[in-house]
């Protein structure tokens, strides 16, 4: 026998007890609860944390100091008076001065890599143009996109890196698996990213990134359920409730591409027309403007610029996709019928006739459930720094 097991069998003793899992879990929970407290409510006095959370003034008070020692919160310069006798509150706020956490998100046309504090908050980010979708290109090229950041962002210290993007991305392995525009397949983007930043690197799916970062930063915090569409190049859903995102076997948990489309048109490469993604991608929005003489590129923001300088039929093309954005989010109301659903599409974004017409195909009984986006001039950054930032908050002792 090993000599290692020896202590392991002392352990057992009736008078050692067991560190059990079930121990570390209420731990990881409890420092959770009350760091999102201090995100939520802060600046804020140790005793109303202790009321909000229902945790004992002296496990709220042990926890704030170990947060205080690692620099995630502070003490706020202001005392705040109690309406009773007796000495005034020093509430505590978060520290959003020293930490920062890298954001990557691989699009199909660039990457998008930013640096945002503990609020969520981008502090700076860059946009990368492709010239090649290698991985070992794209990602060495984002790794030098964050250095950069990080140079320009003196005297802030990194946790980690977070990164999104569309397709089937497996969270657990922190790899791709599988995007199709792309051409990736089974790219372990942890492993390459780490390796390239020295970092600790967390990878998911855009969808299900932006729905935390909805109920950490956004309009979703306090839903009991949330479900995030997003319409891009690529068009996928994420959903949660409880606060817990479902990923399904390998994170495959909200591909929708091929969903059939309620008077869709488009041929699809899976041999059938009208499938979610072809209907609704930014690719199919572009050539029906090129077609229209609107645009003569790739780029959905010139059709919106279009619209916006009045061109009847840009705003057309904007409003019908936004109708059959509705009938998507309709369909996924059907099934999973959430208290909230966060739309991420472009016309939605920038355009109240968008949101309106989707709303309307939503139906008037359900249509105040669905909001666009919080984070309008920011999505990407905000998608790949949330995959981090949802790691810290869960977990944030071990970060």
């Amino acid at each position: 026998m090993p000599r290692t097991a020896a202590p392991l069998l002392a352990s057992h003793s009736p008078n050692s007890p067991i560190p059990r899992a079930a121990d570390s879990d209420r731990r990881r929970t409890n420092a959770s609860v009350i760091l999102r407290s201090v995100l939520e409510h802060g600046p804020v006095a140790r005793s109303t944390i202790s009321r909000l959370t229902g945790l004992s003034p002296a496990s709220v008070t042990d926890y704030c100091a170990r947060f205080t020692e690692l620099g995630l919160i502070r003490e706020s310069a202001t005392p705040q008076r109690s309406k009773g006798v007796g000495r005034p509150h020093v509430p505590v706020d978060l520290d959003a001065s020293r930490f920062v956490v890298g954001g990557v998100h691989v699009a199909v046309p660039y990457t998008t890599v930013a640096l945002l504090d503990l609020r969520g908050r981008v502090v700076v980010e860059r946009r990368i143009g492709h010239d090649g979708t290698s991985p070992s290109l794209v990602l060495a090229r984002a790794a030098e996109g964050l250095d950069t950041l990080l140079a320009e962002a003196a005297g802030t210290t990194p946790l980690g890196v977070g990164v999104a993007a569309g397709g089937w991305v497996d969270r657990d392995s922190g790899s791709i698996v599988d995007h199709p525009l792309l051409g990736w397949r089974d790219v372990p983007v942890r492993e390459l990213l780490g390796a390239r930043t020295g970092l600790p690197v967390h990878v998911d799916g855009h969808a299900r990134a932006l729905v935390n970062g909805e109920r950490l930063f956004g309009r979703a915090r306090g839903s009991r359920s949330v479900l995030h569409l997003f319409v891009g190049n690529v068009v996928d859903a994420a959903f949660a409730t409880n606060d817990e995102v479902h990923y399904g076997p390998r994170s495959q948990a909200g591909a929708i591409a091929h969903l059939p489309l309620r008077g869709g048109t488009e041929p699809c490469d899976c041999g059938r027309v009208g499938c979610l993604q072809v209907e609704l991608s930014e690719r199919t929005l572009c050539r029906r403007a090129r077609e229209a003489g609107i645009v003569d590129g790739v780029n959905p923001t010139h059709v919106v610029t279009a619209a916006e300088r009045g061109n009847p039929v840009a705003v057309r093309l904007l409003t019908q996709r936004a109708r059959m954005v509705g009938r998507a989010v309709g369909l996924l109301l059907d099934i999973l019928n959430p208290e909230t659903v966060v739309v991420t599409e472009l016309g939605v974004i920038r355009r109240e006739d968008c949101l309106r017409a989707l709303r309307e195909e939503v139906g008037d009984a359900r249509a105040s459930a669905v909001v666009p986006t919080s984070f309008p001039d920011s999505v990407l950054a905000v998608a790949g720094g949330s995959v981090m930032l949802d790691v810290l908050y869960r977990d944030p002792l071990s970060v």
